[in-house]
């Protein structure tokens, strides 16, 4: 990372626009290849490409607010600060997915969400950005996409409700 490569230089070097969950993003690429509805489990609610892929950049105290989709989402980590990706399974187990390039520090340049789990992320150095992928497979589609309410994920997941507090908008 360079001095000149700060968050504003990703934005605007990339095009990335706002993302309705907080930070920006960049849709990067969408599969030719279909899914059929018929072919996918009943959590999705049409055809799906086989998979995209976007840029996404969390910057300063901006995060990622709590959200699930309907497929796997793979996390890449390209540059910037190091950053969490906070998960609530659908059993209310909670675990972290460290992302960055600090191996020594238990951080991966790769991490996975599994599809279901309600998940939120923010950096670590809120001075700072990170600028990852994420790849998701059978395709990403906003009507996958779920926003958490606060107060139905705090009844949900109780002994999460600090966390959860931290990390959604309503």
């Amino acid at each position: 990372m360079t001095e000149n490569q700060d968050a504003q230089y990703w934005i605007d070097h990339l095009g990335l626009i706002p993302h309705p969950e907080g930070g920006y993003y960049l849709a990067t690429y969408k599969s030719d290849l279909t899914i059929t509805r018929s072919a996918l489990p009943p959590t999705f609610q049409g055809d799906r490409s086989a998979s995209t892929a976007i840029y996404f950049l969390i910057d300063g105290k901006n995060f990622s607010a709590f959200h699930r989709i309907a497929s796997d989402e793979v996390w890449h980590f390209y540059t910037g600060s190091s950053f969490v990706v906070h998960v609530i399974d659908p059993e209310g187990n909670y675990s972290e997915l460290h992302l960055g390039d600090r191996s020594d520090a238990g951080e991966v340049f790769q991490a996975v969400v599994k599809a279901g789990c309600w998940f939120a992320s923010r950096l670590k150095d809120a001075a700072s950005y990170a600028l990852v992928g994420c790849t998701v497979a059978p395709g990403f589609d906003f009507a996958d996409f779920e926003l958490a309410i606060r107060s139905q994920l705090i009844r949900d997941y109780p002994s999460h409700q600090r966390l959860i507090e931290d990390l959604t908008r309503a």
